[in-house]
């Protein structure tokens, strides 16, 4: 398993949409400069999160973007789902990828152990767990 760049984007600017858009919707450009992420791009992967109903647009001249939950209801394997990464740590732990060989293939078991584990762990690690980790070691998304 290797989270990309787009993945590890979304998990900033949705920590970023976190903590600052507690009561009024944050722009682009204002996740943009924080974060130093292109303002195209963020386009693109905000397009992705509201697909996936993460977040929420706001129009109009105080228009900009909302989480479409409660950081508590949104967890890190959701994120990065949503943001197109793959989180299985090998291929074939997913059936319809299965290599052929999965009848004696002494590992796959462990691959499919594995594999639950980091979604479990993925699914138990919300937004707010991250804003807590953020505020509480002085960070500043």
């Amino acid at each position: 398993m290797h989270i990309t760049t787009r993945g590890r984007y979304a998990l900033r600017a949705m920590l970023d949409l976190a903590l600052h858009a507690e009561s009024k919707p944050i722009s682009l450009k204002e996740i943009s400069q924080r974060q130093s992420i292109s303002e195209k791009y963020l386009e693109q992967l905000f397009r992705r999160l509201r697909k996936a109903g993460l977040i929420q647009t706001q129009r109009g001249a105080h228009g900009g973007y909302l989480l479409g939950r409660r950081p508590e209801l949104i967890n890190m394997k959701e994120i990065l789902r949503s943001a197109g990464e793959c989180v299985t740590p090998v291929r074939c732990v997913n059936s319809v990828l299965a290599c052929g060989r999965e009848s004696e293939c002494a590992v796959r078991l462990y691959w499919k152990r594995l594999d639950i584990r980091i979604a479990e762990f993925l699914e138990s690690v919300t937004l707010s767990d991250l804003c807590s980790t953020a505020r509480d070691g002085g960070i500043h998304a």
